[in-house]
């Protein structure tokens, strides 16, 4: 008798039963790590008075509140506009969920809300109040627009918005969509925004080259107009950072893109990464960190205002999609903010960054090895990511919320290395990535791994076969009785 069926509703409903209990206690996880733990001790020499992270979050948490608002009331009007163009996601694919046309253009919204949360950082530089900055050493009152997010920034998330929604109203060619993020990616290296980020990783060579910065200067032959002293100096921690940004922007914008299959997946693992990354900003503004603290902080703020401001809406059921637009927005905008955790060379921060941003990269990752191990193309599409792989048992809320559960784990690792927990969490957060990992292939891979199984089996009995069949004379029945027998035992399993 085949009992898979059963043991499957069974493992479904001990599933069902537990989330519940795992979301909480992840959750409150988090909390007691964000409000009790310390923070490191100030630099010696300051004379600042130093704020509490929950002081710093209060002066800050106006920037959220515009971009909660503004995502929220211009939703519905974006997805009047896409019913009205046509701009809506028909099921035409197996693999979708939804089974009725829903609206595009949720990603114009989220971009709107943090649009308008940083157009209000800017204007509380001209109008004192309107934002209640920390106080630093390193932002003087003579410059207050060093507080603002770089234009180059803006700049970059208007790129990637514009490129989805081309791709989401006509569709692009992926070399377009590759090119339009890389000139976003370029964007954040003129600003020299993540271009840090290899120095603690290179500073092993530059000890065994003697030469700390890596700068290397190479003598020219001739004159050029702006290279000072007839020689051309090379930075290899800038450049190597360049490309690191290219690398991270393009991994984290198709991470986030991928994950983009039920409603409000993306939408509140994305608000559970800003969370964690807003501890660890809020931790790294307490001790006066550097110039990048209070861009960081508004980033931070109005992603996760943004965010939350559209869940209601994208929530099962949903009424509205990201879209491109969207999926890439707030890929692009998490890694902008994890990049500058390197700002100051620490570039363990980078890594406490991405494991806060782990879900999306494992499922990237593995949608890599398995398509790879099944010998197909890596663009490819499939039905066999982890959100598919919970719905076929949980359903589309139980899947959502069980990977929110597994963000908000990742998230509250990623801020125990930011408070100096790096080797214990980094076992942990492998420990759990290998598990999931290891999972999801296997049950992606059930079939050939069954089917395996079933022509090891024939081999071994191919000998016995053969003899049985030169005394009874029955070739074609003593080859198939094995082969059948042992299916049928396999599918009982």
């Amino acid at each position: 008798m085949n009992r898979a069926p059963e043991r499957t509703e069974s493992a479904a409903r001990t599933v069902r039963a537990t989330w519940p209990l795992f979301l909480a206690f992840c959750g409150t996880t988090i909390c007691n790590v964000a409000l009790g733990a310390e923070t490191a001790a100030p630099a010696a020499g300051s004379e600042i008075e130093k704020s509490s992270r929950w002081e710093i979050f209060n002066g800050y948490a106006w920037v959220m509140a515009i971009a909660f608002v503004v995502t929220l009331l211009t939703t519905p009007l974006m997805r009047r506009l896409a019913l009205t163009y046509g701009v809506i996601d028909r099921p035409s694919e197996a693999r979708k969920v939804h089974r009725m046309p829903v609206a595009y253009l949720g990603g114009v919204a989220v971009f709107l809300g943090i649009l308008a949360a940083i157009l209000y950082s800017y204007a509380s530089v001209k109008f004192a109040g309107l934002v209640e900055y920390h106080a630093s050493t390193h932002i003087s009152a003579a410059e207050p627009e060093q507080r603002i997010v770089p234009l180059f920034v803006l700049f970059g998330m208007t790129v990637v918005v514009v490129v989805g929604l081309l791709d989401d109203v006509w569709g692009l060619a992926p070399r377009v969509k590759i090119g339009g993020l890389l000139f976003a990616a370029a964007l954040l290296a003129i600003d020299d925004i993540g271009a840090r980020v290899a120095a603690q990783v290179l500073s092993p060579l530059g000890t065994l080259l003697g030469n700390q910065n890596l700068v290397f200067t190479l003598p020219l032959p001739f004159h050029l107009p702006g290279f000072e002293g007839g020689a051309l100096h090379f930075d290899l921690v800038y450049w190597v950072g360049t490309a690191i940004i290219g690398f991270f922007v393009l991994g984290a914008c198709n991470a986030t893109n991928l994950i983009d299959g039920l409603d409000g997946l993306l939408t509140g693992t994305t608000a559970i990464s800003a969370a964690g990354l807003l501890i660890i900003a809020l931790g790294l503004a307490a001790i006066d960190d550097g110039v990048r603290d209070t861009q960081r902080l508004v980033l931070c703020m109005a992603l996760l205002g943004a965010c939350l401001g559209f869940l209601p809406h994208n929530f099962n059921p949903a009424t509205i999609f990201l879209g491109d637009a969207g999926s890439l927005l707030l890929g692009y905008t998490t890694i902008v903010i994890i990049l500058t955790l390197g700002a100051t060379d620490k570039t363990h921060l980078v890594m406490a960054g991405m494991i806060v941003f782990a879900v999306p990269l494992i499922d990237t990752c593995l949608a890599i090895v398995r398509r790879k191990m099944a010998g197909q193309s890596i663009s490819s599409a499939d039905s066999d990511h982890l959100h598919h792989m919970l719905k076929r048992s949980l359903g589309v809320k139980g899947a959502v919320l069980v990977l929110y559960a597994m963000a908000a784990s990742f998230a509250g690792l990623g801020v125990l290395v930011s408070m100096g927990r790096a080797r214990v969490v980094y076992i942990i957060a492998l420990m759990l990535a290998s598990f999931i990992g290891v999972t999801a292939i296997k049950i992606a891979r059930r079939k050939f791994i069954e089917q395996q199984a079933i022509d090891s089996d024939a081999r071994r009995s191919t000998p016995a076969v053969s003899s049985v069949a030169a005394i009874t004379g029955t070739p074609e029945i003593a080859k198939v009785e094995p082969i059948r027998v042992a299916s049928e035992t396999a599918s009982a399993r």
